[in-house]
């Protein structure tokens, strides 16, 4: 006997049909022998309906209140879905988030978990029951019902699964699996048989629309399988899972962001505190940052920049400015109208020529890259927005993403998979969408070196890495500041035992466009993994304050969804270590 939590979405439970379809699969799997709580969202649109209905009362409701209206669209899909369950002639009961026990904070409209009750849950599920939860919602600790915001049916899904130690997390939706890009942005994308946890974190975080980063988050950090599948065909789907069991390829998705804003504070004092009083204020209004790259400090000057959503940028702007004037940054630029295509794969660490192949994609097709930063597992450009569509094309021909994958024995199957392994209950229970931080781990082996005065043009990434590529040089991290006046500034780092054939192919490549290189022999870098950390808005304050507080410089950053690099100088290194594993409880 397995236990299985099945969502629903609001396009298969769109009407009545569609109920009764979809009851139809938990009512199998139940007969089956299996234990079977299901998680369902407000019927087709009714959550645009109230939200429309709230603005024909209004154009500034309350949070509170918002969330009291919008939380009776699950209570009727629940209610309709019980229903279908027992007119079949099957035991099942429905029950709120608050009749369930989803604790979470007061922070109305976009609330997180804090804890999760299993008792009621668990002698339903004893006495034979269908249990049929409504998803998106809770109730704090004053008893007033919250939303979790966008994509809360999927962390309500995700967390049940956890808490409850189910076998599996069932996603049925409109689409039958995750795609190695937008299949509606283009039509040769192809299904995905498996894909790792960080690797649909990135893909989530980046625009991928099928499943919501927090509830990602959730089934990393309690080890939770999730299968998505198609509510309308009998496809094997695909399968999310640890890295470790999880189909290793150097790139397994391509993600366009569309509505992304840059901003950049030019001409910063190279000093340490800057970074801190710039993402401390972003902090404190809540604002999740997105890409950060800090170039290599010229003249005692460096520039930061930075992505928001462009929702954000009006508020971001406005405290960026604020910021600029306070440290002595010398103005404030931005762009409302980026967007940012990233390449995703767990095995790019291991893969060779990577980041050529991407640049290059993109050179052919005549798309200037504004900005770089990469992690392990993902490299990001940003671009004009009117050629993200094309540089999703190019990258995802490039590699060879277009070529349908096999399917694993496991994805096919679709039946109870390996149960996961028991979690203490207090992990279960408390803090359930806090930051998870695994740990902070600092590279000495690695050089630094610099490009500046590059002309920018199309394709001068790609002629770049080109280059080093063919010297056989391994890079590693890779940041392309905001070009400005017409030229930029690309670091990279290598082995240290490199240094020497790095600088010379650098040298060599600089000579023939007009540009100047610099070089580091050795560089401390750090790397804080984690849950959370791009959803998280304080994570970036809480890296760069301990270490400004100890009067260490921060060289480099770049950034991701699942890690956060930095680079400081070498014998700064063990003290950066200590600074901020405390920082982070690690």
């Amino acid at each position: 006997m397995a236990l299985v939590v099945q969502k629903f979405g609001g396009t298969s439970v769109a009407d009545a049909v569609k109920i009764k379809a979809a009851a139809a699969k938990a009512i199998a799997r139940h007969a089956a022998g299996d234990k079977v709580v299901v998680v369902v969202s407000a019927m087709g649109h009714q959550t645009d309906i109230l939200v429309d209905l709230a603005k024909q009362i209004t154009d500034r409701p309350s949070a509170r209140e918002m969330d009291m209206l919008l939380s009776t669209g699950e209570q009727v899909s629940v209610a309709l879905f019980a229903m279908a369950i027992q007119a079949a002639g099957h035991k099942a009961v429905s029950l709120t988030g608050a009749q369930i026990g989803i604790r979470t904070d007061s922070t109305h409209t976009k609330a997180r978990i804090r804890s999760i009750s299993t008792d009621h849950v668990n002698s339903l599920l004893d006495s034979g029951a269908i249990v049929i939860a409504a998803g998106f919602q809770g109730i704090d600790q004053n008893g007033n019902i919250t939303t979790l915001g966008r994509g809360g049916s999927d962390t309500t899904a995700v967390a049940l699964a956890a808490v409850l130690g189910a076998d599996v997390c069932e996603i049925y939706t409109d689409v039958d699996g995750v795609y190695t890009t937008d299949p509606r942005v283009l039509p040769e994308a192809r299904r995905l048989p498996s894909i790792s946890y960080d690797e649909m974190l990135e893909l989530a975080s980046l625009g991928a629309g099928v499943m919501h980063s927090r509830s990602i988050e959730f089934a990393k950090k309690f080890g939770v399988k999730v299968l998505v599948r198609s509510s309308f065909k009998d496809v094997p789907g695909t399968l999310i899972l640890a890295a470790d069991e999880a189909t290793a390829r150097a790139a397994s998705g391509v993600a366009l962001a569309k509505d992304e804003a840059r901003i950049t504070l030019e001409n910063v004092p190279d000093q340490p505190g800057s970074s801190h009083a710039l993402f401390s204020e972003l902090a404190a209004s809540g604002i999740a940052v997105d890409m950060i790259v800090q170039n290599v400090g010229q003249g005692g000057r460096a520039d930061i920049s930075f992505t928001v959503p462009e929702d954000d940028l009006a508020e971001a702007l406005e405290r960026a400015e604020a910021v600029a004037k306070q440290i002595g940054a010398e103005g404030v630029s931005h762009d409302h109208n980026v967007a940012k295509v990233s390449v995703v794969g767990v095995g790019m660490a291991r893969a060779e020529g990577v980041a050529g192949r991407m640049f290059t994609a993109l050179a052919h097709e005549k798309i200037n890259v504004h900005m770089i930063t990469t992690s392990e597992i993902k490299i990001s450009a940003l671009v004009d927005r009117k050629d993200g569509p094309a540089a999703v094309k190019a990258v995802h021909k490039a590699f060879g993403l277009d070529v349908a994958a096999a399917e694993p024995a496991h994805a096919a199957a679709g039946g109870p998979l390996t149960k996961s392994s028991p979690l203490e209950v207090v992990r279960r229970l408390e803090g359930m969408e806090d930051l998870a931080i695994e740990d902070c781990l600092l590279d000495s082996s690695q050089a630094l070196v610099t490009f500046t005065d590059l002309p920018d043009t199309p394709g001068v990434a790609a002629q770049v890495f080109e280059e080093l590529g063919k010297a056989g040089l391994n890079v590693d991290m890779i940041v392309q500041s905001h070009p400005r006046n017409g030229l930029a500034e690309i670091s990279f780092t290598v082995p240290a035992a490199s240094r020497d054939a790095a600088t010379a192919a650098a040298k060599k490549i600089a000579a023939a466009r007009g540009a100047k290189v610099a070089d580091v022999p050795h560089v401390a870098k750090l790397s804080i993994t984690g849950v959370g950390i791009r959803s998280h808005a304080g994570v970036a304050d809480r890296l760069f304050k301990p270490l400004a507080d100890e009067g260490i410089n921060i060289d480099l950053v770049s950034t991701s969804e699942v890690r956060l690099n930095v680079i400081v100088a070498a014998d700064h290194g063990q003290k950066s270590l200590a600074v901020l594993r405390k920082a982070f409880g690690v």
